[in-house]
């Protein structure tokens, strides 16, 4: 279905998009509704919000445990369980693929593997170190930026002109479904949110967010370099890599 395609009996695919959102980037067991282009675009752009609603989530469970060391480790594992471990998972995959210098289909296929190498292995652990590490460093509202501009990576990959790596799958029901200007909408909400990540310096929160999105800009161009456009495993880096930059960001000084 194109992006001009009205829906069935006109119903506004603002629902439908947020199910998906909810949907695919949680575990929470909620109904799926109508899944096209349209549906795909609303999600897309709701993305960080629901990263945010996360956040909020991980946040508490944090402040619950004490916001110590094992505080941060826990709220790490929860963030993991939470999201089935999938962004973990596309980060493995997509780091597996760059790591093998192979393009095109060649490192498709590295991707849609079950098994997991020694780069994803190393990704995923590294990932989860220094965020767990990073946490110690900072406050809840902090947690709930890092949340929302991971999500807000997710939206940025799938600006209008990047293409998908496949002609199925997920990667090909978002790629270039959000247009430019929401994008940049977007990341102004989000790094205006994250001036109050670090008390007493509201400079550094949406620095970190625009540090992050600079990186996560970096990996998408190398994708579509590499692999041709975008898959669900590279959404999957992306947040892991936005949230982790951003942490850092925050984490610092």
């Amino acid at each position: 279905m194109s992006d001009e395609t009205p829906p069935a009996g006109g119903r506004p695919p603002v629902l439908d998009g947020l199910r998906l959102a909810l949907t695919t980037l949680t575990v929470l067991p909620i109904r799926t509704g109508r899944v096209d282009r349209r549906s795909a675009a609303v999600a897309m752009t709701v993305a960080p919000l629901v990263g945010a609603l996360l956040g909020a989530a991980l946040a508490a469970l944090f402040v619950l445990l004490g916001q110590g060391p094992v505080a941060a480790t826990v709220t790490v594992a929860a963030g993991a369980l939470l999201t089935r471990g999938l962004h973990l998972d596309g980060l493995a995959d997509t780091v597996d693929a760059l790591g093998s210098y192979r393009v095109g289909a060649a490192a498709l296929e590295i991707m849609k593997k079950s098994d997991i190498g020694p780069f994803g292995v190393a990704a995923i652990a590294l990932a989860l170190l220094i965020q767990a590490a990073a946490l110690t460093e900072v406050g809840p509202w902090a947690i709930i930026a890092a949340c929302a501009a991971g999500r807000l990576g997710v939206t940025l990959c799938c600006r209008r002109g990047v293409p998908a790596a496949r002609p199925e799958g997920l990667g090909a029901l978002v790629a270039s479904t959000v247009p430019t200007p929401v994008v940049v909408a977007a990341a102004a909400v989000v790094a205006a949110g994250a001036v109050w990540a670090v008390p007493g310096r509201p400079w550094q929160g949406p620095a970190a967010v625009v540090a992050a999105l600079l990186v996560v800009a970096l990996l998408l161009r190398h994708a579509v370099r590499r692999f041709g456009g975008i898959t669900g495993d590279v959404l999957g880096a992306a947040v892991e890599l936005t949230t982790t930059v951003t942490l850092i960001g925050l984490a610092l000084g």
